[in-house]
């Protein structure tokens, strides 16, 4: 994955960030700052891609949870889960990455090798020139692999690992030309290869590898097309590829080809928001590269898919974080040429809204730290969010529709309050009271996009002014109560009330 070339970009990981493992911002996306408290990080310009440790919850715990552990950060390019085998005659389980290294690390590896050169008692027959072509296939891939040598101890050992894995799975190619689980396997023994390039090596090495690996993608899916991991996996590749390419055509095209991959994956596996992310970063580089009239289409369509991945999983503080960097993109968009129904200061309000909730759920992660520093200051301060929705009058929740009222609320770590005539009106929910907030359709409410908040006491209907402003408020309260039911309440109330 692409390295870090500027000391000011927002890095990715955790605690000590794994350089390997990123998706630039595109450029236009800066938080420029004068004033920086910690030195030169003045740029939020570092969204964070999906790993195999962004796992989603079953269900985010109405109580705190103030000892929980944290989950770990590290990013890994390859990312996939056992896929369920159509049937054939004979092939290699399909693997992750991390299962692959494990087996060859721990495992027996004299079993492994006899298992290669076995021959199968059932494997189709294929005609010589097939088996002569997928031989000179295999060898071209295999003088790649061989190539690589690893840029210290750690990374020649893995590499060892890596090239008996391909030596694995081109065997098992050569015996069964459609054995779809060796392909894939063998895509990420190439990808994974790739991050394990020399950095002082020529870039065209790790371009051959990924576009190797891409072949193999191809293969395995034109033979089961249901192989959700490897359109996923197949994605992220290409998007390695568009990233050494800078803002190019040819870079264009393999980010569409990226998105389209993305698409298939969540087509195949919805219940995804790792994939849905990083759906979302491939459309923001896009965005970047396409013609002017073409990119704001392309960056809703992000906005949406961020958004998508934040409602399965609402603690997934990665799309929370990119959704706050594309909306602050946005604004800046917005501010230099217009025509956004939404005016810049909204928008840029919303960025921060998402970055200060990111913090709040991973409050030691620098990245965000950093990035708060940078839109603080755009928060309705002492609030996280103050606007208008329309409310029954007091103690009557199915009054005629002509006796609800426009009047502001506004939002902090304690919960949603009402505010008329500049004091505190009747609609009032404390946070540990929420049950569930989601959008609802009443033929009984005023017309307008409806907001239904369960609480232990009743519910409480609210109407946004539009369905884009109800996202946005859906959203803020999920987030609150997402960072009270994850121990964290004490981080948000930190940022703001200083």
């Amino acid at each position: 994955m692409s390295t870090n070339d500027q000391s000011s970009e927002l890095q990715n990981g955790d605690a000590n960030p794994q350089p390997d493992s990123e998706l630039h911002l595109p450029e236009d996306t800066a938080i420029h700052s004068t004033n920086n408290d910690e030195g030169d990080s003045s740029k939020l310009n570092q969204p964070i891609q999906s790993g195999d440790n962004d796992i989603a919850p079953e269900g985010v715990d109405p109580k705190p949870q103030g000892g929980a552990e944290e989950e770990s950060d590290k990013e890994r390019t390859i990312e996939s889960k056992d896929n369920a085998e159509l049937p054939k005659e004979e092939g290699s389980r399909t693997f992750t990455m991390r299962e692959l290294l494990n087996e060859l690390k721990n495992g027996d590896e004299a079993s492994e090798v006899s298992e290669v050169v076995a021959t199968p008692a059932a494997a189709p027959r294929h005609s010589q020139e097939s088996t002569k072509q997928h031989t000179e296939k295999n060898s071209a891939a295999m003088d790649l692999i061989n190539s690589i040598t690893g840029s210290d101890e750690e990374g020649r050992s893995r590499q060892r690992i890596l090239t008996f894995a391909a030596k694995r799975y081109a065997s098992a190619i050569e015996r069964n030309p459609d054995d779809y689980d060796a392909l894939y396997n063998w895509a990420l023994v190439l990808q994974e290869s790739a991050d394990n390039v020399n950095s002082d090596a020529s870039s065209p090495s790790k371009d051959a590898l990924l576009e190797e690996a891409c072949r193999k993608y191809d293969e395995a899916t034109r033979l089961n097309p249901t192989l959700h991991d490897a359109y996923y996996n197949w994605a992220i590749a290409i998007s390695d590829r568009a990233k050494m390419r800078g803002r190019t055509k040819e870079a264009e095209e393999l980010w569409k080809q990226a998105t389209n991959n993305y698409e298939k994956a969540v087509q195949l596996n919805w219940n995804s928001p790792q994939a849905l992310n990083n759906w979302g970063l491939a459309l923001q580089e896009l965005s970047a590269i396409v013609p002017a009239r073409e990119k704001q289409t392309i960056v809703k369509s992000a906005i949406s898919k961020f958004r998508a991945a934040i409602q399965l999983q609402f603690d997934f503080h990665r799309a929370i974080y990119n959704l706050g960097t594309v909306l602050y993109g946005l604004a800046e968009d917005t501010s230099r040429t217009g025509g956004q129904d939404v005016s810049p200061n909204e928008l840029y309000s919303q960025s921060a809204i998402y970055i200060a909730a990111a913090h709040a759920l991973k409050p030691n992660y620098s990245v965000y730290t950093s990035a708060l520093k940078l839109v603080r200051s755009m928060l309705p301060l002492p609030y996280l969010k103050v606007g208008y929705l329309t409310a029954p009058p007091p103690g009557n929740p199915i009054a005629p529709h002509g006796d609800w009222k426009r009047t502001q609320f506004v939002l902090n770590h304690e919960g949603l309050q009402q505010i008329q005539n500049g004091e505190r009106a009747t609609v009032k929910v404390e946070i540990p009271d929420i049950v569930s907030v989601s959008p609802c359709a009443d033929l009984t409410l005023p017309p307008g996009p409806s907001i239904c908040i369960d609480t232990i006491h009743g519910q409480i209907f609210l109407i946004a002014d539009s369905w884009e402003y109800l996202d946005t408020w859906l959203d803020a309260i999920r987030l609150v109560y997402t960072i009270f039911a994850r121990g964290k309440t004490d981080v948000l109330a930190g940022i703001i009330t200083g």
